[in-house]
């Protein structure tokens, strides 16, 4: 049995390698290549989302028209998941990237805009400093905008100044308002105060405080007054203290409180009396 790897083969005396024929090979030769997608992007077909790192079967070919030092641009052929539209996108070896071409849009990726500012400060200083003139001018630039950075500095600082005279007075005059304010509120406070001690001293005379004791005995002498003696005929009553303080008061029989029983006793006597007059 033979040998499934073989390593050495056999080649007859007279082979001769130059009458082999050679398969002759276009300069647009496509091959079928696995690859993933070195970028996130959009169907423009669809709308399908294809993200960074999807596999796909491409094919790949060299672009003729296109290189950079001496590297040649290769293309690639994929097609989409979901509509199987075609997208193309090629290689970028100047910026060491890829370039979408058709059928889908590249995501935007903020980190590159970054990425390209600082490679294109850096390429400026590269150049400033292999040209003379340009760094002159470089310089010339920079202090012209420092001093327009200055000018602008010392209008903010006046503006700040101004600002700051004016809250000053502002403050100022609150103050001077509010001190007025407050002794307006004082001398209301003080008229108040004499007012209510007037009212109060007034009041205070008026009124007298009578004991618990006081009002029983004066109760008592005005039921004494009310059923008194009659005065002697020809000789008038000479008022005392006593009758000066109850003038006007007159006596008043308090009615007994009634009831449904004694109402229907006092119509049974009634009757009673109405047949014995008879």
């Amino acid at each position: 049995m033979s040998e499934r790897k073989v390593l050495n083969k056999y080649y007859p005396p007279d082979f001769d390698p130059s009458k082999i024929p050679r398969l002759r090979q276009g300069k647009s030769r496509q091959i079928k290549v696995r690859l993933v997608a070195p970028f996130a992007m959009r169907c423009s077909t669809c709308g399908q989302w294809i993200g960074k790192g999807t596999k796909f079967n491409a094919r790949k070919e060299t672009v003729d028209s296109e290189s950079y030092l001496g590297i040649p641009v290769h293309r690639f052929y994929i097609r989409c998941q979901r509509c199987a539209a075609e997208i193309t996108f090629k290689t970028d070896p100047e910026n060491n990237n890829y370039v979408a071409e058709n059928g889908a849009q590249r995501n935007f990726e903020p980190w590159r805009e970054t990425q390209e500012i600082n490679a294109r400060l850096e390429q400026e200083k590269a150049d400033e400093a292999d040209d003379p003139m340009r760094a002159l001018e470089a310089r010339t630039e920079q202090s012209r905008r420092e001093l327009e950075g200055l000018d602008a500095l010392d209008e903010l600082r006046a503006g700040n100044a101004r600002g700051e005279r004016v809250a000053e007075e502002l403050r100022r005059a609150g103050r001077r308002e509010g001190a007025a304010e407050d002794a307006r509120c004082c001398r209301e406070d003080e008229a108040d105060g004499a007012l209510a001690k007037q009212v109060f001293a007034a009041g205070a005379q008026k009124i007298k405080r009578v004991r618990e004791e006081d009002v029983v005995e004066r109760e008592r002498l005005i039921k004494r007054a009310v059923g008194g003696q009659p005065q002697t005929a020809g000789k008038p009553a000479v008022p005392t203290a006593l009758s000066r303080a109850l003038r006007g008061v007159k006596a008043v029989k308090k009615p007994e409180p009634q009831t449904a029983l004694t109402g229907m006793l006092a119509a049974y006597g009634s009757d009673d009396d109405d047949d014995d007059s008879d």
